[in-house]
């Protein structure tokens, strides 16, 4: 198989976990502790990924400077980026609350909200992908830990992203059609992933693979763990740990 076509049908498997997260969400009324949970346990999840197969890979790779600086890059520009569609109505996109504080805006209560969140959905979802496709260039093979960790995680922020989607009052084929699009770009990004970056230098793909390491970092404690905390908070400490401890598993199995 064509290692580009080979990127591209991982990256569909792993945005693919968006849909099923995003059908549980709005059409089964799951428990806010049950979301909360599965939440942080996709962030300990993510964050042994990052530490191991992204932060760890870059550095191996092409040496400190390059991890640390493309690790800075990715969180200033999802930060930057974040900020930008937090003020647009996308602060709490990953919210499944009701609480009015906490919850994501309707469009009547906040004009054009709806393509924040969008955007902010694509946001989140491309850095996770890209690097599906860049973990290819090394011996040919994909990292099958980083494509299980993106799964992983990709459920939880379906489902919690949807159910709160919907007591903002979206129909169910804008919450659909939002993470469709966003499986597709999931795709794409997994293809570019290999295809452009793997022209670069090894130094280049490092600093870019530590940049997405960066961007999901940021998006974990932004986002994620928020959600968390919210509703399981007594124990969010060791479901965290759980989903670290299995990636890490799968990452030295």
């Amino acid at each position: 198989m064509d290692e580009a076509v080979e990127a591209g049908l991982w990256g569909l498997v792993a945005g693919a976990a968006l849909l099923f997260g995003a059908a549980l969400g709005y059409g089964i009324r799951v428990p806010q502790k049950v979301i909360a949970s599965v939440m942080a346990f996709g962030a300990g999840v993510l964050i042994s990924a990052v530490s191991f197969e992204l932060v760890g890979e870059a550095y191996d790779q092409a040496g400190l400077a390059p991890a640390a600086i493309g690790t800075l890059l990715g969180a200033f520009a999802y930060t930057g980026g974040n900020i930008w569609l937090a003020r647009r109505g996308a602060r709490h996109r990953k919210r499944s609350r009701t609480a009015k504080t906490q919850s994501q805006p309707s469009e009547v209560e906040q004009g054009g909200s709806g393509t924040a969140l969008a955007l902010g959905a694509l946001l989140d979802g491309v850095p996770e992908s890209a690097v599906i496709g860049v973990s290819l260039l090394n011996g040919g093979a994909v990292s099958m830990v980083t494509v299980a960790a993106v799964f992983i995680s990709n459920v939880p922020e379906g489902l919690s992203s949807s159910a709160g989607m919907k007591k903002a009052g979206r129909t169910k084929a804008y919450v659909f059609g939002v993470w469709a699009a966003i499986a597709a770009a999931s795709t794409a990004s997994a293809v570019l992933g290999y295809t452009v970056i793997g022209s670069f230098s090894p130094t280049v793909i490092a600093t870019v693979t530590a940049l997405a390491a960066g961007a999901i970092l940021s998006m974990i404690a932004d986002t994620m763990i928020p959600e968390a905390f919210d509703d399981a908070h007594l124990a969010i400490g060791l479901i965290t740990v759980s989903g670290f401890l299995v990636s890490f598993a799968l990452s030295h199995a």
